[in-house]
């Protein structure tokens, strides 16, 4: 069976600054219609950025959709045209004040398919140097260097929750 659903029509619901959400009229594979309600995002990037091979840098950020303070690794969205892997440098010095010699593409992530269309693009950083730390504006961060046993212990008992801190793990 062909799973592709035909788009009939789409509307804009809501157009947010960066943000757009669709809600889009389908036709299913079985000939019935239905309507799809969709996230458009620009995408963003995410870096484990290794001190050594044993200890990694973590932010601290409250998370307003949740009202609790998150443990992730850094990461941030893609600007128009923007690269993933010049997103992923500027991300990780704006956050930490990391600057990576090395940065390795590991893979992407589909965040929420059922509604969204952002990719998280991942990369380890490697042979850090210290730099000066560049929020943006709207954004506050607390910087942890954490043994990555740890890491793994803090995702395994609930402590680490962030859904892309979590899958980065995969590929390492």
């Amino acid at each position: 069976m062909d799973l592709k659903e035909k788009v009939l029509n789409e509307k804009l619901i809501y157009k947010g600054s960066f943000i757009d959400v669709l809600n889009i009229n389908v036709e299913l594979p079985n000939g019935k219609n239905t309507s799809r309600d969709i996230i458009k995002h620009p995408g963003a990037t995410a870096i484990i950025p290794f001190i050594d091979e044993e200890n990694i840098i973590l932010v601290e950020q409250f998370r307003l959709a949740l009202n609790k303070n998150l443990l992730e690794i850094p990461a941030g969205k893609l600007d128009k045209g923007e690269e993933p892997i010049k997103c992923a440098k500027r991300e990780l010095q704006e956050e930490t004040g990391y600057i990576a010699n090395n940065l390795e593409y590991l893979g992407c992530m589909a965040t929420a398919p059922g509604f969204c269309d952002e990719i998280i693009y991942l990369y380890k950083a490697s042979n850090l140097t210290i730099g000066n730390k560049n929020e943006d504006d709207d954004e506050f961060t607390n910087v942890k260097i954490v043994n990555i046993n740890k890491v793994k212990e803090m995702i395994k008992n609930g402590e680490i929750i962030d859904g892309k801190t979590i899958s980065i793990f995969t590929y390492l």
